[in-house]
């Protein structure tokens, strides 16, 4: 019979071994998000089953991997949008994107406005950054 010492032990060493493999799934998806991921394949990885990969993903990090997943992809997306130089197909093909519908309808749900919309209110914008209260630049002391 084990002793209950023991027993919360080895779950808590259970549990920062899931953690570490969580870590190393979500590492993945933000590394790799431009390539073809599903659950099962990270699961595998992890050498966990996909309900409970999919389960302590979503307890550790908020949503569950494909979710991560689409809004990695919505976030470069993002950055490649504001940028202008590609077209919405080339976009969605880099973010890993095979149906530009889909991609449109993701990127809305997240955003909140279509690609075409967030591309132009981009542009209206001024480009560059912006600094808030720079501190004006120091004038050197001539003596």
């Amino acid at each position: 019979m084990c002793h209950p010492g023991w027993t919360r032990a080895l779950t808590a060493a259970q549990h920062l071994s899931d953690l570490a493999r969580l870590r190393r799934v979500r590492d993945r998806i933000d590394r790799e998000y431009a390539r073809p991921l599903n659950v099962e394949a990270l699961a595998r990885e992890a050498d966990m089953p996909p309900a409970h990969l999919s389960r302590q993903f979503r307890l550790a990090y908020g949503a569950s991997p494909d979710r991560y997943l689409t809004a990695r992809r919505v976030e470069r997306a993002a950055t490649l949008l504001r940028s202008g130089d590609l077209t919405l197909t080339e976009v969605a093909s880099a973010v890993g994107c095979s149906s530009q519908d889909t991609f449109a309808t993701r990127f809305t749900e997240l955003v909140g406005m279509p690609p075409t919309a967030y591309r132009r209110h981009a542009a209206e914008q001024v480009p560059g950054t912006v600094r808030n209260r720079e501190a004006p630049a120091a004038v050197p002391h001539l003596a």
